[in-house]
């Protein structure tokens, strides 16, 4: 199955067609290198790098919210041993400075492939649980990617005006997808966050793990809908074991979802002599024929710890025959009890048609706090309509730029603390989120779409609605879900918290203002819904 060949890198892998690349993940540990457990590692790193099998190997990064050994220990000698490597870099332990420090080592040290990831929320520690940052999200990191491929243009001097740009780093950026999303509200902002991370220069697209081939194939048609089948997406293929099959079916690893039905399944094979490895290995294989089958572009292979383990995989593919993968793909579809799908099923292949669009389900009430918020926001904070004008003058009379008269600055704070639990940020997204609070309602912060860990349309980590999701139903409310995400990314201005969000919008000195082509919600020209583009 898969060819072999001189060395390439991703972005060539990925796109020769008569080639089905394999990357194997490699789970970094604690404690410093001479560990038991890091030596392990390691040598099961340089099996990796001396494989013909394996084209590349992807290292994760705090994987789980824990603590571990940093990507580029493990990465350097898998480098220079001439195998690709993609380093994973997460948003949650660091802010944008330290974001971009590291790539600029990585990118000094030959590390060209990155998955820009939100990460996982931290979890509990020897001295309690650490303090996440999430400074920016996966999409601020690409679009960091991006401006640093393009020659990052940076300010210098006293004065701070002039400016200088930066040589052009080469980073192949890639990003994840979390597609196995049970209910509309949670599936679809994960398909539009995924188009806005290709705006912002992903490379090419990881979906999380899933066992539901129907979701795996919608996620393509979804691209194709979209004209964005141009950007490789590998299939994420995870070999389980009995202890694994636990935590993903307790929803332990944020986004990955094992069924009742898979569960029950896999449990009466961990019965068996061989506690299940045989038939966890056979569905692995399968996967994978089917990944290949549906035109993804290679694989992501986890779960694995052995060299030999990935030649057994692998002899187990070369057994199947070209279209066995067909009939795997009728065979893994576990989906959960009322899970909803983007597009209906072609009857001859029943595989998701791009031709039969499933219509959306009813939209929910408008609620009084929403139309109160939209009818505020138009008339003070629309440029050249109701007060805006009136009210820009009027900070001009405030003690700073940065504040207004004390009254109007007192109404904000009273007004937007009992309507949204206001956080005082001094940088409000609130028109973008659908006059939510990211920083009061959402654990991570998230400003330019939800992460991949809700489970049921939940926070993964507050127990609340997820903010996003409640953002979809008030949008689709007013026929402009697809408009959910229509705004460039978000970087929140730190220098701003604890001053008047109103003033820095007025006077244009939040992130808003600093964007002057920002799209603005309410003047957004609606889109055709699914129904019509039928």
């Amino acid at each position: 199955m898969i060819e072999l060949g001189a060395h390439l890198q991703l972005r060539e892998l990925l796109s020769q067609e008569k080639r089905f690349p394999l990357g194997v993940e490699l789970v970094s540990t604690r404690g410093m290198m001479t560990e038991t457990q890091a030596l392990k590692v390691r040598r099961y790193a340089e099996d990796l790098t001396h494989s013909p099998l394996v084209d590349w190997v992807s290292i994760t990064d705090n994987a789980g919210g824990n603590p571990q050994m940093a990507p580029m220990a493990l990465g350097t000698p898998i480098l220079y041993g001439g195998k690709e490597v993609v380093v994973h870099l997460t948003c949650k332990d660091l802010n944008r400075h330290s974001l971009e420090s590291l790539l600029w080592m990585y990118a000094s040290q030959g590390f060209q492939n990155i998955l820009a990831l939100t990460g996982d929320y931290p979890v509990a520690g020897p001295e309690g649980m650490a303090k996440p940052v999430f400074d920016i999200d996966s999409v601020g990191l690409l679009h960091l990617i991006q401006r640093m491929n393009n020659g990052l243009e940076v300010s210098q001097g006293s004065s701070r005006k002039s400016v200088r740009k930066l040589r052009n780093t080469i980073f192949c950026s890639g990003a994840v997808c979390s597609p196995y999303k049970q209910m509309e509200n949670t599936l679809m902002p994960q398909y539009f966050k995924l188009e806005k991370k290709i705006q912002n220069g992903a490379d090419f697209i990881i979906p999380q793990i899933g066992y539901d081939t129907r979701k795996a194939a919608e996620l393509l048609c979804y691209l194709r809908s979209r004209n964005l089948s141009h950007v490789p997406v590998i299939g994420n293929v995870y070999v389980l074991n009995p202890y694994v099959l636990r935590l993903f079916h307790a929803e332990k690893i944020p986004g990955v979802v094992v069924t009742d039905e898979l569960y029950d399944l896999c449990l009466r094979q961990t019965a068996s002599p061989d506690k299940g490895h045989a038939f966890f290995e056979e569905l692995a294989a399968k996967q994978i024929a089917v990944y290949r089958g549906l035109g993804y572009h290679g694989i992501y292979l986890g779960g694995v710890h052995h060299h030999d383990q990935i030649e057994s995989l692998l002899d187990r593919v070369r057994f199947f025959a070209n279209e066995d993968w067909k009939i795997f793909s009728r065979e893994i579809r576990f989906s959960s009890r009322g899970e909803y799908y983007a597009f209906g099923v072609n009857e001859e292949t029943e595989l998701p048609d791009i031709t039969c669009p499933t219509p959306r389900t009813a939209p929910p009430g408008r609620t009084l706090s929403y139309q109160i918020s939209k009818g505020i926001h138009q008339l003070a904070f629309e440029n050249g309509k109701g007060c805006t004008s009136f009210a820009k003058r009027l900070c001009k009379n405030g003690s700073s730029k940065t504040q207004p008269p004390v009254w109007l600055r007192g109404l904000e704070h009273v007004s937007k603390r009992l309507l949204y639990k206001c956080q005082d940020c001094g940088d409000c997204s609130l028109a973008e989120t659908a006059f939510l609070c990211p920083e009061s309602q959402c654990a991570k912060n998230q400003r330019n779409g939800p992460c991949g860990g809700a489970k049921a349309g939940r926070c993964e980590v507050l127990d609340i609605p997820c903010i996003w999701a409640r953002a979809y139903d008030r949008r689709k409310a007013d026929a402009q879900e697809e408009h959910l995400l229509d705004f460039v990314p978000v970087f929140q201005d730190q220098a701003l918290r604890g001053t008047s969000a109103w003033a820095n919008y007025w006077h244009e000195i939040d992130h808003i203002g600093k964007k002057p082509f920002q799209t603005k919600y309410s003047t957004l020209p609606r889109s055709p819904s699914h129904d019509e583009r039928k």
